[in-house]
């Protein structure tokens, strides 16, 4: 099994946030040339984020299997750790209270 890299919760969350961006940008685009049809009376811009949302979340989804991998690699053996520490502290106080 590998080891994650330290900061596997960070390139995830900046990878989802670029690949938003990009969404982002392709949408207003597609807006402002008139391909995607417009939203009603001065609702563009959310419905600019609202279909760049919906069309990130299936993309992170697929482009980012490894690095979300990765993060839940990382999030485990920090779970694992803290709840060895637990039972190490518990396991002293009920030899100290015997």
């Amino acid at each position: 099994m590998s080891v994650a890299k330290p900061g596997a919760t960070i390139q995830y969350t900046m990878a989802r946030v670029g690949i938003f961006m990009g969404c982002l940008v392709l949408v207003a685009v597609l807006v402002h040339f008139g391909i995607v049809p417009k939203g009603l009376g001065g609702s563009d811009f959310v419905w600019t984020i609202l279909l760049a949302l919906v069309i990130s979340a299936p993309l992170s989804f697929v482009l980012l299997r490894r690095q979300r991998d990765q993060m839940s690699q990382q999030l485990v053996s920090r779970v694992d750790r803290a709840k060895a520490k637990l039972e190490a502290n518990r396991s002293q106080e009920d030899g100290i209270t015997q």
